[in-house]
């Protein structure tokens, strides 16, 4: 008894459980986004608004502070934490800052 291969079928099934692998795994990553790691302090821990609102650069205090792109921000006060949560690609550097 011979049996008959359907290429074309073989790889529309492949493709389709690669496919659902692959939505499973992101699904997965984006649940774990709310409790991603925070693996240090950005910008050697200075206050990113700061250099909007004081024109310089200022010390963060690790009580004014907010975890964001697995790094803590610190900021010189609950203002500028507050304006950063609203909006942080405004305020943090465009290259990393770690």
């Amino acid at each position: 008894m011979k049996i008959l291969f359907d290429h074309k079928s073989y790889v529309t099934s492949a493709s389709l459980v690669v496919f659902f692998i692959a939505l499973t795994n992101w699904a997965a990553l984006a649940s774990d986004a709310a409790q991603a790691k925070v693996y240090g302090v950005a910008i050697q821990g200075y206050d990113p608004v700061a250099y909007f609102t004081e024109n310089r650069a200022v010390k963060g205090s690790s009580a004014f502070s907010y975890n964001w792109n697995e790094a803590r921000w610190q900021f010189l006060t609950a203002e500028h934490r507050d304006l950063f949560a609203a909006n942080p690609r405004k305020y943090a550097p465009n290259h990393g800052g770690f």
